[in-house]
């Protein structure tokens, strides 16, 4: 696996399925902790969530229903927002993951930090997987999901709206380990110079690789 240098386990996984392999992503996860493989990168930070707009906000329903007691999938998803830094300037993405199989179900790039693109994203998760009246959207507290447009689109899938309490990463904890896991196994490893290549390898990251590691999951 040393040639694989600076790869996630993930990746790591994908490659050797390409070659033939057929192992289990946590035997890579295993070894890749034993041999000290994993990648440990560090970028400076760009703030992404902006929470002073005076919108209504809402309790945190994962924290009071306890999102590891969940027992299928559309019961709760979860979203967020971060920076992918290009040649001359920046992108942003937004994802929407199941909390209960952890893979993403939609997700938008877009060269603008705005609702449109949560909204984007949301449309896609919507659309793929139509999931039951009842069910949670968890976020955090940012304009982008407070706003009326967004918050309108949800009443109208008749989902339950959560949110994470202001400054508190913690509590949208799977939404952030999905975007540290993409910055660490495919940002951080690229010069991307256009927004065109990061779309193109974002996407194969996320649908064949983050994805794809898990596609018995639902």
């Amino acid at each position: 696996m040393a040639e694989f240098a600076g790869y996630g386990y993930r990746r790591v996984t994908a490659q050797l399925h390409r070659e033939g392999w057929g192992v289990n992503h946590k035997r890579v996860l295993q070894i890749m902790r034993e041999e000290s493989l994993l990648c440990q990168l560090q970028r400076r930070w760009v703030r992404t969530t902006n929470s002073e707009h005076g919108l209504g906000v809402y309790p945190n329903l994962l924290f009071d229903c306890g999102w590891r007691r969940l027992t299928g999938i559309n019961q709760a998803w979860v979203a967020d927002l971060t920076y992918i830094r290009l040649l001359t300037g920046f992108c942003y993405l937004a994802a929407i993951l199941d909390a209960y199989s952890r893979r993403v179900v939609g997700w938008c790039l877009s060269r603008r930090i705005d609702a449109a693109l949560a909204l984007s994203a949301l449309e896609q998760a919507l659309m793929t997987r139509k999931p039951p009246p009842g069910f949670i959207h968890h976020s955090d507290r940012g304009v982008q999901y407070a706003c009326h447009g967004y918050v309108e689109r949800l009443e109208r899938a008749q989902a339950r709206i959560s949110m994470a309490a202001k400054g508190t990463p913690r509590e949208n904890a799977q939404a952030e380990s999905f975007m540290r896991t993409l910055k660490h196994e495919e940002v951080y490893l690229q010069d991307y110079e256009t927004y065109e290549q990061a779309e193109v390898g974002i996407g194969h990251f996320i649908e064949a690789v983050y994805n794809g590691c898990d596609s018995g999951m639902g």
